[in-house]
């Protein structure tokens, strides 16, 4: 529990010395860490050492999301035509 204190009174300083709401600090740590996560799996795709299937359960977004990112990041992928 001292943790969660000790992060929450770190995020209170923040809050205090910069112009932004509580919410919109965590939202921006939220983003940093998914960034984060995804640039690591990013690797492991890129080297054929971790599927789509996989990575989108690790990060739990849909498969459209994880091929959006690819294509706004420009890395090649197989692209399916559905019939």
């Amino acid at each position: 529990m001292s943790n969660l204190k000790d992060i929450k009174s770190e995020i209170e300083k923040y809050t205090n010395d910069s112009n932004l709401t509580e919410l919109q600090i965590v939202k921006k740590l939220e983003k940093y860490y998914f960034d984060k996560e995804v640039n690591k799996n990013l690797k492991l795709y890129k080297k054929g050492k971790k599927k789509v299937s996989e990575i989108t359960k690790d990060l739990k977004i849909s498969p459209r999301k994880f091929y959006a990112i690819l294509e706004k990041k420009k890395i090649e992928h197989k692209k399916y035509k559905k019939e």
